[in-house]
């Protein structure tokens, strides 16, 4: 059965594949490689979810931890400002149009990065599924998604589906057929459809009431 954690891993799967296509493009172009100005660039809109993804875990979900085991998700906080100094050197880095300071730039925002999604992973996400009751998860998950602005949704949708595998995509599919009204959640089937393309097959099969 999916739980409300497992849409929170297929964000963090999504996070870490798109930062390690933006690495690789980075390393090539320092190389010498053209062409790739459209998968380095993506860096943009990727800090843009981090950060609303931040933001919801700072004000629903670290308050929830705290609750159930205190003192632990500072460290996870200290995190998240450091991930803002990387990102805000990506951003330097791009804007003086250096590739070798693009390419060091983006390995140390993907280690950095990959490092803090495997903790919240092993531990932090793991004492809230282990302590925290269900229908309170699914309540704090509500507050933390309230963070993404409703007219970005969509754009969020069409960049994270086509990141993650066949489970993470029917784990987050199902987990807005549940909590997402009727007609929303049927604008948000076509963007899904779009997103993955023949895939889709493979979707429907998993989830038949698609």
């Amino acid at each position: 059965m999916v739980e409300p954690v497992d849409g929170i891993l297929a964000a963090h799967n999504a996070f870490r594949r798109d930062m390690e296509q933006i690495d690789a493009a980075a390393l090539e172009a320092a190389r010498g490689r053209e062409g790739l100005t459209a998968t380095i660039e993506r860096f943009r809109f990727l800090n843009e979810v981090l950060d609303w993804h931040a933001k919801g875990e700072e004000m629903a979900i670290f308050p929830a931890i705290e609750k159930v085991a205190p003192l632990v998700a500072e460290a996870y906080e200290k995190d998240h400002r450091g991930l803002d100094v990387a990102f805000a050197e990506l951003s330097d880095s791009y804007a003086a149009h250096d590739p070798l300071r693009i390419a060091r730039a983006t390995a140390a925002s993907r280690f950095h990065l990959a490092m803090h999604l495997d903790k919240e992973d092993a531990h932090l996400y793991r004492i809230f599924r282990e302590r925290i009751p269900l229908p309170e998860q699914g309540m704090v998950m509500g507050k933390m998604s309230a963070h993404i602005p409703q007219e970005r949704f969509p754009d969020v949708v069409m960049w994270m589906m086509p990141l993650i595998g066949h489970q993470d995509r029917e784990n987050i599919t199902r987990i807005w057929q549940m909590v997402l009204p009727p007609p929303a959640f049927a604008r948000v089937k076509e963007i899904i459809k779009k997103a993955i393309g023949s895939d889709w097959n493979e979707l429907t099969r998993r989830i038949p009431t698609l």
